[in-house]
């Protein structure tokens, strides 16, 4: 019976990858990580991670250069009998998917690849593309099996939920189904057959669904203020103890990497009739917007504004498509100074929090730290928390992908 014995992430060093590469090495397969990072690499083979993620730098000490090693050298995948790919789709800046990176991947892929190896695509992909990659593996003659396994982690959670969650695999073959369901089952504890074009809808379908969710959220937040309303007492009056409305998200900041970005492939899929999700982009982009302009009347151009968070998410230092970092350009426009701080984000323009508090006339909550919990502010600062992160909560957050889940306690 087949089992994995090398296994190859290609993009390893990354959020999708090295979560799973930890836990495969940790589970007695040999891994590489594969990428072209070379601080990443570097960091990694000291025993260091490049970026938060929960429990990871404990397990990653306890299996560098024992089960797992970095490199930036490609004449690893000679010997893997397994090719995780990392590299998705992005969005070019018509909303267009763009599949030029995946395609040269997949071809140096298999100029290094030998036959009878497993291939699993891991990022999210523009439906259609696994056919396009196995087409190609078999254009090119090769005997490689194709596999599509989409990723299903909340960034900084990824340990656990790679063990708990159901996965998702896909194939044209049975063997390669079969090995892709063999590989996951180390980790996962239950396995979801799908055929590859359902299963790149499925995880589309997830991240869209989500970014719509919270595009209610915000556009009702939207609402509520201009009329001089609470949103969240309204919000806690709709949702306390009544569990029709238990997925009804709390407004704030939805962003990153993924959200966003998948709900625009799925409306390029749809020829652009997606329109819930044109939608969703208008509202969630929007958000910081309409906070600015809610600030104009308070005399905007003669005040200095800290934002608090520049991460995309709560407890995270990725700033990847951060509405924070929108916000900061916005009010650089129309405010007189503004100040950006965040525990977890290396970056130079960066204040300590004690300066951007003392100087601050307005402070924006961008991004819910659990650091910022404790915080109190004189009566005479301005204070703008979309999330109501400050307020004495009524329900408990569960700190998913934008933090915006209300879970009951």
């Amino acid at each position: 019976m087949w089992t994995p014995k090398h296994v190859v992430v290609v993009g390893g060093c990354g959020h999708v990858g090295l979560p799973l590469g930890l836990l495969l090495a940790s589970r007695g397969v040999k891994v590489t990580l594969l990428d072209i990072d070379k601080d990443k690499v570097e960091k990694v083979n000291r025993g260091e991670m490049p970026f938060l993620e929960q429990g990871a730098p404990a397990l990653l000490q306890q299996v560098v250069e024992k089960g797992l090693v970095a490199t930036l050298d490609e004449s690893c995948l000679a010997s893997a009998d397994v090719a995780i790919a990392v590299v998705g789709t992005p969005v070019d800046k018509y909303l267009n998917p763009t599949l030029r990176n995946l395609c040269k991947s997949v071809d140096d892929l298999l100029n290094h690849l030998p036959d009878d190896a497993l291939l699993v695509l891991r990022s999210t992909v523009y439906p259609g593309v696994t056919k396009i990659v196995y087409d190609r593996v078999r254009a090119l003659g090769r005997k490689v099996h194709v596999a599509f396994c989409p990723e299903r982690i909340s960034e900084g959670k990824a340990l656990v939920e790679l063990t708990k969650l159901p996965q998702i695999i896909a194939a044209f073959e049975p063997e390669a189904m079969a090995r892709a369901g063999k590989l996951f089952s180390i980790l996962s504890p239950e396995i979801i057959e799908l055929e590859p074009t359902e299963a790149e809808l499925a995880k589309l379908f997830t991240n869209s669904w989500r970014y719509l969710n919270f595009a209610i959220s915000n556009q009702f937040y939207v609402l509520a203020q201009s009329y001089g309303l609470d949103f969240y007492r309204i919000y806690d009056a709709v949702t306390r103890d009544y569990p029709r409305m238990a997925s009804f998200a709390r407004a704030g900041f939805a962003a990153g990497p993924c959200l966003l970005k998948d709900t625009l492939q799925l409306a390029a899929f749809t020829g652009n009739n997606f329109f819930m999700g044109h939608a969703a982009m208008l509202i969630n982009e929007g958000l910081p917007n309409y906070l600015v302009a809610q600030l104009r009347s308070s005399g905007l151009a003669t005040k200095c504004v800290a934002i608090l968070g520049m991460a995309f998410k709560r407890d995270s230092d990725d700033v990847r498509d951060s509405l924070s970092c929108k916000l900061r350009k916005l009010l650089e426009v129309e405010a007189r100074e503004v100040l950006c701080t965040d525990p977890y984000v290396q970056d130079p323009s960066l204040v300590p929090l004690e300066q951007a508090l003392a100087r601050a006339d307005i402070i924006i909550l961008g991004a819910p730290h659990s650091v910022y919990q404790s915080l109190s502010f004189p009566p005479d600062k301005q204070v703008i928390d979309v999330w109501n992160f400050w307020a004495k909560p009524k329900t408990a957050l569960l700190m998913a992908d934008s933090e915006l889940f209300p879970l009951k306690g």
